[in-house]
Parts: C-alpha cells; sequence; structure tokens
C-alpha cells in the first residue's frame, strides 16, 4: 500500500456520536468520500437522518440512528444496531459535545455563582458521554477486531489554552485529551495494539454552541472576544468544518497505523502564537 492509497477506508465502519452537528457532518462526509460506511448517531434522530440522507445523496452507505451518549443502555442498543447493520465498528469518531450559557461567565453571573448542576452537566456531555462511555461501549467491540481500528475524540483548543468565561468546559475538554492519552496506553497493552486513540483539538470554528459568545444575536457583528480570537489566529480566520476532514481521516485510516495517543490542533496556528 503506497501513496493516497493509505487514505482509503473502503470496508470500514464508521460511527459517530453527536453525528447531526455541523462539525460531524463535514467529518463524516470526509469519511465516506475515503470508503467509509456511515452511522450517524444523535440524540436527535431527525438531525442523524438528515446528515444521513445527505450522504446518501453523495453516493455514500450511511444511515441514522438515535442514541443518547449519557446513557450506556442507549449507546449499547446503538453499537448493537450498528453491528448488526453493518457487520462491526472500524472507527468511532466522538463528536457529541458543548457548552452550556448558565455554566460560563458574564456581567450577570461570576464564577463564584455558577451552578453546580450546570458544570455537572458540561463535564458529564463532554467527558463521559462525550469520550468515556461510548469508548467502553464501542471499544469492546472494536478491540476484537484483528486490524484494530481508530478511536478519535473531540478535545478542544480550552484543552490547551483555557479561556475565560467557560471553566467547565475548558476543564472538561483537558480531561477528554488526557482520557485520550490514557486510553491510547490501556487498549494498545492490554487488548489490541492495533487499535489506536487519538483526538483532535479544533481551534475556532462558529458553531451553534458558541455562537453567543463570538457574534451578536441582535446584529450579527463580531463581539469583541470573537475579535480577539481572530487577532490571536494567524491565518486570520474562524475555522471552517471542512479543515477538520483531512486531519480525521488521516488519523482513522493506515496512513496512521502508527499513530496513537496523540491530540493535534487543527486551529490556524492559535496555539502557537504568543500574541508578540
Amino acid at each position: 500500500m503506497n501513496g493516497m492509497n493509505l487514505f482509503r477506508l473502503d470496508g470500514k465502519v464508521a460511527a459517530l456520536t453527536g453525528g447531526g452537528g455541523v462539525l460531524a457532518s463535514a467529518i463524516a462526509a470526509g469519511l465516506g468520500a475515503a470508503g467509509a460506511r456511515i452511522a450517524v448517531c444523535d440524540l436527535v434522530l431527525e438531525k442523524a437522518e438528515r446528515t444521513a440522507a445527505d450522504l446518501r445523496g453523495k453516493g455514500m452507505d450511511a444511515r441514522a440512528y438515535a442514541m443518547d451518549v449519557l446513557s450506556k443502555a442507549s449507546l449499547e442498543a446503538g453499537c448493537g444496531a450498528i453491528c448488526r447493520d453493518f457487520g462491526g465498528v472500524d472507527i468511532l469518531v466522538n463528536a457529541a459535545g458543548g457548552n452550556l450559557p448558565e455554566a460560563s461567565t458574564n456581567a450577570e453571573r461570576s464564577f463564584f455563582d455558577i451552578p453546580l448542576p450546570s458544570l455537572e452537566k458540561v463535564v458529564a456531555l463532554n467527558l463521559f458521554g462525550g469520550a468515556i462511555l461510548p469508548a467502553q461501549v464501542f471499544g469492546r467491540v472494536m478491540v476484537e477486531n484483528v486490524d484494530g481500528g481508530s478511536i478519535l475524540n473531540i478535545s478542544s483548543m480550552n484543552a490547551i489554552r483555557p479561556l475565560t468565561r467557560i471553566p467547565g468546559y475548558s476543564a472538561a475538554k483537558a480531561a477528554v485529551s488526557n482520557f485520550t492519552q490514557w486510553l491510547a496506553v490501556h487498549v494498545a497493552q492490554t487488548y489490541n495494539p492495533n487499535l489506536r486513540v487519538n483526538a483532535i483539538a479544533p481551534g475556532f470554528f462558529l458553531t451553534d454552541q458558541n455562537r453567543y459568545l463570538l457574534t451578536d444575536p441582535k446584529t450579527g457583528e463580531v463581539t469583541e472576544r470573537g475579535k480577539t480570537i481572530l487577532a490571536h489566529t494567524p491565518m486570520g480566520r474562524y475555522g471552517e468544518p471542512e479543515d477538520l476532514v483531512g486531519t480525521a481521516v488521516w488519523l482513522a485510516s493506515p496512513a496512521a497505523r502508527f499513530v496513537t495517543g496523540i491530540v493535534v490542533p487543527v486551529d490556524g496556528g492559535f496555539s502557537a502564537f504568543s500574541g508578540v
């Protein structure tokens, strides 16, 4: 195998949690274009169905599944259905996650007043539902693959340089990066050295989760926070969903068969810039 064939995923089955989201949908399309068969999993089945239908419209083999990443029973049922439909799982992309306004500081809410239930929800969604629980359920199946496979977590720039105002989200994503390294070592040493675990740390992509922080909901103009982010991103723009595809395909493919336990920034240079 050589050249671009290293990046082919023909016959592989990729399951994506949070698959109806903007970033996950782009990654799903990239994996499908590389030959993977796609299981789009989302809490809201209609969102998963829209993504799967779009992929099928592009000639890809894609199906939708309802899945609550915070429920192990739901994950097990979904994983079982995917294995029955596709014959197994080779690639898991953990793309479920997000922040809550009530877990963020602002002019009306100090850090000291953030309610514990809000912080618990953010940590649970991003760490437990966004990485650990799906890895437990799907990983149990994937370690049996002779060729192993690839688990890809979605960390964040907040794990590298925690941002102001979002303490719960930053802490949870830092834990996702740490868990990625831990799981990579654990599965390789204990179960299957060919099952790789890595993560992508996206920089700043304008999504439904962060739009309220980066744009004024009334005018649509970039907020002062957004201007600061752009000023500290050497490439001078927000990321586009398609900017994640190349890294995701690489980490899922045989081209990265000796790569495990890493977190790859896709950030336009944000993490490299000191501000000076």
